[in-house]
């Protein structure tokens, strides 16, 4: 059920039908929760809170994937060359539990994009959907991390922050523009204007006009890892097999893209995001090449899959990676 209702209304959010005669109300009345929200928050009549460390934020306006996960990995390991000791704040999506977590934790308790994050990172990463008692507990545990970054909390306004970036994709833009439910947008566009920088994760140009700054991100990896981790190969390898291509991410297209780009051929099939996979769903693919993206590999890992592979990616930040990072440090010394 779940499943078909979220497919209903990404459909939905890319243009303006009868359905909205419906979703609209909802939508203004979802528009005026937030502006108030924003507002007690603004005025300190909602109270906030400030971490010991700087604060830097990786959120979104709108539902669906933009690439956080690869942003946040990126700035962890970024910042730890530059002498600092980053620590990561999430919410946990599709998580029951809340506490530390590790490269070897499970999916199912703590989410995701968290264990990916630990596991790609080897830093410090703390679950809770307070954010603010997720800085807290981490400092407490780990009391030499000098800058915390929360993965998504862009409306998580009870955590003050120094930084914030915003992330987009230009390719998708923001479907019909509409706030939720009759749209993709937790807040109005204009939220842009208020952010310290953009990122798109797309390769239009229009929409870049409309905002500044604005930096590039490319997700690059061409060499596949087997889900036991027991050897690489590269795209050339998979040339002559009969391939499955599985993603359960935000923005399955962008997977099943890169994979294109690497000359391959193969079927798709496209789950939910942050989909709890089981061995079951593996069954009808026996005797096939399964490949998948990184963060479904986390959540697969415990299952006996003979020929199972996963792309790990990573983050380039194009036109001006050096202006980007000077940005944020300027930010995090204030």
């Amino acid at each position: 059920m779940y499943g078909w209702l979220n497919r209903w209304f990404n459909q939905q959010w890319q243009f303006i039908g009868l359905a909205h005669v419906v979703l609209m109300p909802l939508s203004w009345l979802f528009g005026a929760l937030v502006a108030a929200r924003r507002y007690l928050y603004k005025h300190n009549i909602l109270k906030s809170y400030r971490l010991p460390v700087p604060v830097i934020v990786v959120g979104n306006i709108s539902i669906g994937g933009t690439g956080k996960t690869p942003l946040v990995i990126y700035l962890v390991n970024q910042l730890k060359q530059m002498g600092y000791t980053p620590g990561v704040i999430s919410r946990g999506y599709g998580g029951n539990s809340a506490g530390e977590v590790s490269p070897n934790s499970n999916a199912s308790e703590f989410g995701d994009e968290p264990v990916l994050i630990a596991k790609r990172s080897r830093s410090p990463v703390w679950v809770n959907a307070d954010r603010v008692e997720a800085g807290r507990a981490l400092l407490e545990v780990h009391t030499n991390c000098n800058v915390i970054i929360s993965d998504d909390g862009l409306q998580h306004y009870r955590l003050q922050r120094d930084v914030e970036i915003a992330l987009m994709d230009s390719d998708r833009s923001f479907g019909n523009q509409m706030l939720l439910p009759a749209g993709p947008l937790r807040e109005k566009i204009a939220r842009l204007q208020s952010v310290d920088t953009i990122v798109d994760s797309g390769q239009a140009t229009d929409i870049k006009d409309n905002f500044t700054p604005v930096y590039s991100m490319q997700l690059k990896g061409d060499l596949f890892q087997r889900l036991d981790d027991s050897q690489q190969q590269a795209a050339s390898y998979f040339a002559n097999k009969n391939i499955v291509a599985i993603a359960g991410i935000g923005n399955p297209a962008r997977f099943f893209q890169h994979l294109s780009n690497l000359g391959l051929q193969f079927e798709r099939a496209v789950f939910d995001d942050h989909y709890a996979f089981s061995a079951q769903d593996f069954v009808p693919l026996v005797n096939k090449t399964i490949l998948m993206t990184e963060k479904d590999a986390v959540k697969c890992k415990s299952f006996a899959l003979t020929d199972a592979w996963y792309l790990p990616v990573g983050a380039e930040i194009g036109g001006g990676n050096e202006q980007f990072l000077a940005l944020i440090l300027q930010k995090i010394n204030a």
